[in-house]
């Protein structure tokens, strides 16, 4: 197991940004949401970077969950 206290700012803020796409498909698959979700989520990161690495996350979820 590894301890997440240990990893760098930069790090934990890519597991949350992963953990946010999981959770935002997750709402999508359940219908709890809809798709405007991930606009949502999107629009509140600033840092390209991360805005991109969300979107990826969310791709790999929808494959996973099976979500179109």
């Amino acid at each position: 197991m590894h301890n997440l206290s240990l990893l760098s700012e930069a790090e934990k803020n890519r597991v949350e940004l992963d953990k946010q796409a999981s959770y935002s498909v997750w709402q999508v698959k359940n219908g709890k949401k809809g798709y405007e979700v991930f606009a949502e989520v999107t629009g509140n990161i600033a840092d390209d970077d991360e805005r991109e690495f969300f979107e990826q996350a969310v791709s790999k979820y929808k494959i996973k969950m099976g979500v179109a």
